[in-house]
């Protein structure tokens, strides 16, 4: 059965890198086309799943690169706005360990002006499940619109929310005043270990599980870096193991594991509507899938999840 589309709204980022330039005191910036939720749309579309992205792109040279990306991995740009104001630039630099440090260039840009308007023309209907998050859902002014856009979807698709949490941007009290709404909304709620910190602090992943299900998130996923995910599901729990890799850098890890999870749930049919049909078991699977889609974005360079192709012999490898 072919999955159907998944409708991804929020934010493109450039993503610059620093590199050493030697000894000549300048320092060189490599710039890759980012940001959550389209690094989400990608990875869809990449591992095979119909990808519409709802997109306030720029005209500037960031945004016609965010552009050439999305239409070259097959993500559907048909309902991307045209927007005036200039792109997000997020300037990166790892540690050993892979793990990146962004200072964000934000002020006035581009990925979070929605206006009704803009939204008013999108059929939520076309789709098996709408995902959204990060700078789309909590800046204003467009935080808002994006959040009754999402209230209107509620009866005819999915809800899939990542918080995305970005301190130096938005001010993580911010996020906790809205997550509740959020909860309300979403049936499926993704964050990492560092999000849960920021949103509740020195809670256990169990004990946000439980309050987030109590706000009515069905189907809560916590990714936990290398040691997997732990998933909760009406508060039926289970814990699914890292995979082991080579790790060149964890930027887009989180993401690639959001694509990972619902486009396994979408290609067995279980997106479109409460999670109804949804099992436990059907949850392990789908995890297990999506540690594997995040560990391959994590042994090569950037945001750069894989085609489908790619982790058809990466899985075959690793027993996926």
């Amino acid at each position: 059965m072919s999955p159907r589309q998944i409708t991804v709204l929020g934010e493109c980022v450039a993503d610059a890198f620093t590199e050493p330039a030697g000894p000549s005191n300048e320092l060189a910036l490599r710039v890759l086309p980012g940001g959550g939720p389209a690094n989400t749309a990608v990875a869809l579309a990449r591992l095979g799943t119909p990808a519409r992205f709802l997109a306030r792109l720029s005209d500037d040279v960031f945004g016609r690169l965010f552009r050439a990306h999305l239409e070259a991995s097959g993500v559907d740009l048909s309902y991307a706005v045209a927007a005036t104001e200039p792109s997000t630039l997020a300037v990166a630099e790892l540690d050993g360990a892979g793990q990146a440090a962004f200072w964000f260039h934000a002020q006035n840009t581009a990925d979070w002006q929605w206006t009704s308007e803009e939204l008013a023309r999108v059929d939520p209907s076309e789709s098996a499940c709408v995902h959204t998050g990060s700078l789309a859902l909590v800046n204003e002014p467009g935080g808002t619109v994006v959040e009754e856009f999402l209230a209107a979807a509620v009866p005819q698709t999915t809800i899939s929310i990542d918080p995305n949490v970005r301190p130096l941007l938005v001010r993580p009290e911010v996020y906790r005043a809205r997550l509740r709404h959020w909860c309300g909304l979403a049936d499926v709620l993704r964050l990492s270990e560092d999000d849960l910190e920021l949103l509740l602090p020195g809670a256990s992943p169990e004990q946000a599980c439980d309050t987030w299900h109590a706000a009515g998130a069905r189907l809560v996923v916590i990714t936990l870096g290398a040691d997997g995910a732990l998933a909760s599901l009406d508060g039926e729990r289970l814990r699914v193991p890292g995979v082991s890799t080579q790790v060149v850098d964890t930027v887009g890890a989180g993401d690639s594991f959001t694509a990972g999870l619902l486009h396994h749930l979408g290609d067995r049919g279980l997106l479109g509507g409460r999670l109804t049909g949804l099992g436990l078991d059907e949850v392990a699977e789908a995890c297990q899938f999506a540690t594997h889609v995040a560990a391959l974005t994590c042994s090569v360079a950037g945001p750069n999840p894989p085609w489908r192709s790619e982790f058809a012999r990466f899985a075959a490898v690793n027993g996926a």
